[in-house]
């Protein structure tokens, strides 16, 4: 695995668990308001940290930490993701993974294998704003359909926990989105309206603002009847 920082306890990163969370380079979306671009467009100029170095710090950590966020860039891009994961499951760790879902076989094998915990997958737009939302010019969206149903699927077996979550940005989203995303994700288990903040190393944030509260608020109210565990998350 291509490691390119670490953070080595975060509250935040993990639901419920006390975590290291370990950053990926690399992406196969463009999203606009992405503030990792450095580790998207230009990985490989930013330092390395090697799988020995990550190992070490969660030994010394052991019996604090609880768990493992793996996040990006996107984390199921690395071929050695399995393995990695492995790893850390026999450390007596848990797994949670980040992802954009666009690559559904590295999600069922992870989950078949008993190799990851957690997921939170980014939904970015409804299925008719994707394209947009992750700065493409076109988009097929099977494969988010698809890991969209597995990760439920596995969820309601009692393999995984998960969450669905979604960057709430003024001019990228609307009212329309959440009528339709609340169609598309009925009955999932839990649901955040993520705050948008600006970042000094976003992909493109011109014509972006984050959205205010009452209007969060109010998108939260339109996905209730369909999700009725939506939060909101990072809203000030």
């Amino acid at each position: 695995m291509k490691i390119h920082g670490i953070n080595g306890l975060s509250l935040l990163d993990y639901p419920g668990k006390m975590a290291c969370t370990i950053f990926t380079g690399h992406c196969n979306f463009r999203c606009p308001f992405c503030h990792n671009a450095t580790l998207v467009l230009n990985p490989d100029s930013q330092p390395v940290k090697s799988e020995e170095e990550v190992f070490n710090l969660l030994r010394n950590r052991s019996g604090r930490l609880e768990g493992v966020a793996i996040t990006g860039g996107e984390p199921t891009l690395n071929r050695d993701l399995p393995d990695f994961c492995r790893k850390i499951k026999e450390m007596g760790l848990s797994v949670k993974l980040d992802t954009n879902g666009s690559l559904p076989n590295v999600v069922r094998d992870l989950t078949e294998a008993g190799l990851v915990d957690y997921i939170a997958m980014d939904i970015k737009a409804s299925p008719e704003n994707y394209a947009n939302a992750v700065g493409l010019s076109s988009f097929d969206m099977g494969n988010i359909f698809e890991s969209v149903d597995l990760i439920m699927a596995n969820g309601a077996k009692g393999k995984i926990d998960y969450e669905f979550r979604t960057t709430v940005v003024q001019g990228l989203h609307t009212e329309t989105d959440f009528i339709q995303i609340g169609k598309w994700l009925k009955g999932a288990k839990g649901y955040f309206l993520q705050g948008y903040r600006s970042s000094d190393d976003q992909l493109n944030p011109e014509g972006l603002s984050a959205v205010p509260v009452e209007i969060m608020e109010h998108y939260r109210e339109i996905l209730l009847p369909n999700i009725p565990n939506t939060q909101l998350r990072g809203v000030v």
